[in-house]
């Protein structure tokens, strides 16, 4: 279970409170598209906190208590992203991530009460983008749903092949041996960055920024976990990599096949 409201961070409460002052950030652009969310929190104060904060930031947010309620939301409304807490009542985060994945690419957050590189490791392999740790200020989130979500973005107008695996920059596909390739933002942002620079080694962190927006050498393990989600689906086999290859002790290069 998530913490409870008298042990729960001051800048939640912080935002609680300034949330109640304005429905929306007056800095926010009134002709943006408003991104929606789909927050999964059982903690009543955290929940409603973030809530209220992600609003003032121009989101609009639709919540649930619990695992079997968010799916059951997510079915009927499809949010442009998930935030989604790890300890959970019944089906806990990740479970929720596992099935989600099966049938959707839709970009995912996660909460985690505590920076326990176990929890992290597991989300991440669950499938999801990103990972924020509790207790988490309304505005930091904001900043990493944006940054998510910007990953779908079009580029310009080019291709790149490598064998069979061509990569549509501006139609944002992926297409192996002619049939589209299901990637989260995530990953197809990682991939198209290693495809920018075919044959070089990017380190962790140089992917970090790229892909993240942010280069905490400690988060290398959203890196890791993102190639090795990547390498499932564009690999001939995963296990034996042709394409992305690990450069030892820097980071991942993407190569032309042989």
């Amino acid at each position: 279970m998530a913490d409870t409201p008298c042990t729960q961070a001051p800048e939640l409460r912080a935002d609680l409170i300034s949330a109640h002052r304005s429905n929306r950030d007056p800095s926010i652009g009134q002709n943006e598209p408003v991104p929606s969310l789909l927050l999964i929190e059982d903690d009543d104060a955290i929940r409603t906190a973030l809530e209220l904060s992600l609003t003032r930031q121009g989101h609009r947010v639709a919540t649930a208590a619990s695992g079997e309620d968010g799916l059951k939301l997510l079915r009927e409304q499809r949010p442009d992203l998930i935030v989604l807490d790890v300890m959970l009542p019944g089906i806990d985060g990740f479970e929720v991530c596992r099935r989600i994945r099966r049938t959707d690419q839709l970009p995912i957050i996660l909460l985690t009460a505590r920076n326990d590189d176990i929890d992290v490791v597991v989300g991440l392999e669950s499938g999801a983008d990103d990972y924020v740790v509790k207790p988490v200020q309304g505005r930091v989130l904001d900043a990493r749903i944006r940054a998510v979500l910007r990953r779908g973005e079009r580029e310009s107008n080019d291709a790149a092949s490598f064998g069979s695996l061509v990569i549509d920059r501006s139609a944002m596909t992926v297409t192996k041996n002619g049939e589209d390739l299901q990637l989260t933002p995530t990953e197809l942002r990682l991939l198209l960055e290693l495809s920018r620079r075919p044959g070089q080694a990017l380190s962790r962190q140089q992917l970090l920024r790229l892909v993240w927006e942010h280069d905490y050498l400690g988060d290398s393990r959203l890196v890791d976990a993102c190639v090795q989600r990547l390498r499932a689906k564009v690999e001939d086999v995963p296990s034996s990599p042709t394409l992305i290859r690990t450069v030892r002790g820097v980071g991942y290069r993407l190569d032309p096949p042989q």
